[in-house]
């Protein structure tokens, strides 16, 4: 994985589709901006206790999109991140410290919407689209 993917995915400002679904298979896609690319196999993110959080409790399985508009389709950036949920935390250290951190950049309300901190292993990476971008990898 290059650093220029890293750079790309934590980028701020910038949201991101994260899409998870149940054990039924019912899907669901929010944007956040809170996730994070600590390392080339770990994402992490701040969550509320939301229909996203309840998704990952039945199934770890979820999908982070990330474009950024170019002037026309074939110049668009952006990436698709397989992920799998492998921590979930709803109390202790790197909550509060999630907390903190959301408080510093976005403020103190949406810092209380935190539940909890989850980690997730990066399962597979795609380009956007295909269109040669040379990010697909799979781990």
């Amino acid at each position: 994985m290059s650093a220029n993917l890293m750079e790309f995915f934590n980028k701020q400002p910038r949201l991101g589709v994260l899409s998870t679904a149940n054990k039924a298979g019912e899907v669901n896609s929010a944007y956040f901006g809170s996730l994070r690319m600590v390392d080339e196999k770990t994402v992490v993110m701040a969550l509320g206790n939301n229909r996203t959080f309840s998704h990952l409790q039945e199934n770890p399985n979820a999908c982070y999109l990330i474009m950024e508009p170019g002037k026309a389709l074939p110049e668009w950036k952006g990436v698709r991140i397989y992920l799998k949920m492998t921590r979930c935390e709803t109390s202790g250290d790197t909550v509060e410290t999630m907390k903190k951190q959301l408080a510093e950049k976005a403020g103190a309300a949406a810092a209380k919407i935190v539940y909890a901190a989850v980690t997730f292993e990066v399962t597979s990476i795609r380009p956007l689209a295909d269109f040669g971008q040379g990010w697909e990898k799979s781990i």
